[in-house]
């Protein structure tokens, strides 16, 4: 339960409310209703990032796309939404746009259905780089909504928020292996589906700018009185993101072939990518959990510091241990996920859009720029060699986020 603190014993029986807490008066309920449409609405953006990725083998199998060709759809759809996230969140700072997330989901679903038209190649980089630029517009946008709704630290909202995008992108897969079965143009007007409830269910609910209208102070005038721009801070969390999105990426791309590779077989290693994924999805939760415990900072480092034998115990363990492994090191590598971005905003109080653009989208890119690296390195040496440096890169990671300070801002309303 929400306190006032110990001045509110103090209080006469009668007489307003306590101006410094405004959040505790409000009604839980409306609070969960609003974080649940913010996620399903992350959750139905997002589904479409791992719908690309889903498309290649029938890109493939069914329109003789190479591996080359396949492989440019997916750097087009991943190198937009990532480079582009900025300039949208640049946008959102100069000027309200909350047209911009309805407007943003629409497109993002828009793009994963025109490809089913077959009008070409280059018609289908087209229609995947609208999708991409869909969800560029989406996250910063999205991002900024949700912090100036509940205001505070804002890492338990923004927690559940990331976990909505972690489950649109799992479910990726099923979708498209449904929506194919289904034969002609309606298969393909079926991916549209999420990106109509998206816009239903994910815009920002009226009532949150009414309610906010009507409390004594609004959670932008707690925003408001964060420190200043601290850019210095913000440089070493984008370096720290970077780094993250490096060991991830890596691990998500070739934690399956790695687990093949030392004879565990194709069943194996979709297991221990399946564990990856599910700890991403338990780490994101659990980082909102233990940064109201410790502190967002102090959870960021001890996350990193956490992931150095995780990661190597991926590499080095005996093979039945891989999938927990990966597990453990998904988790503590999405713990620090949903935190980066509110610390992010809090170093860039008066540009929450850019930075929230920032740490979601071009420092995220980072990762998969990196993986070809990764596989040079291992046609070159072997692939254990090659993955190496992701168990040493965590210790980067932490020793970065030790000079992370912790944002002296209000304490999360929605724990």
């Amino acid at each position: 339960m929400a306190s006032v603190g110990p001045s509110a014993s103090a209080q006469p029986a009668v007489g307003p409310p306590e101006p410094s807490h405004p959040v505790a008066a409000r009604s839980p309920a409306p609070g969960r209703r609003r974080v649940a449409a913010f996620a399903a609405g992350h959750s139905c953006v997002d589904v479409y990032q791992g719908a690309v990725a889903a498309l290649v083998p029938f890109l493939v199998s069914e329109r003789a796309y190479g591996y080359a060709a396949a492989s440019g759809i997916v750097l087009a759809a991943s190198l937009l939404s990532s480079v582009v996230q900025p300039l949208f969140g640049m946008l959102t700072d100069r000027r309200p746009t909350p047209w911009l997330i309805p407007l943003a989901t629409a497109a993002s679903g828009l793009g994963i259905a025109l490809v089913g038209l077959d009008a070409g190649y280059p018609a289908t980089v087209a229609a995947v780089a609208l999708s991409g630029l869909g969800v560029a517009a989406y996250h910063p946008a999205a991002a900024r909504a949700v912090r100036t709704a509940f205001g505070g630290s804002g890492h338990s909202v923004m927690s559940w928020f990331a976990l909505g995008g972690n489950i649109g992108f799992a479910c990726a897969p099923l979708l498209v292996m449904a929506a194919l079965a289904v034969p002609g143009p309606t298969g393909w007007c079926l991916l549209a589906l999420p990106a109509a409830l998206g816009v239903l269910v994910g815009r920002p609910p009226a009532p949150v700018t009414a309610a906010d209208s009507r409390t004594p102070a609004r959670p932008e005038d707690s925003l408001a009185a964060a420190p200043q721009e601290n850019r210095r801070a913000f440089l070493l969390l984008s370096l720290v993101v970077v780094v993250r999105s490096v060991v991830f990426t890596g691990l998500s791309t070739f934690v399956a072939l790695y687990v093949t590779e030392r004879g565990g077989g194709g069943t194996t290693g979709s297991v221990a990518l399946f564990a990856l994924f599910a700890g991403s999805a338990g780490g994101t939760l659990l980082g909102g959990l233990l940064a109201g415990r410790w502190g967002r900072a102090a959870t960021v480092r001890r996350a990193y510091a956490a992931a150095v034998p995780a990661v190597a115990g991926i590499l080095f363990l005996p093979l039945p241990l891989v999938p927990v492994c990966a597990a453990l090191a998904a988790t503590a590598l999405y713990v620090p996920f949903s935190l980066q971005v509110t610390l992010g905003q809090d170093y860039l109080p008066t540009r929450m859009g850019t930075a929230s653009g920032v740490t979601l989208g071009l420092t995220v890119s980072v990762g998969g720029l990196a993986s070809p690296l990764i596989g040079a390195a291992a046609d070159a040496a072997s692939l254990r060699t090659a993955l190496l440096p992701l168990a040493v890169l965590p210790v980067l990671a932490w020793a970065l986020a030790r000079r992370l300070p912790e944002p002296d801002v209000e304490p999360d309303p929605a724990r």
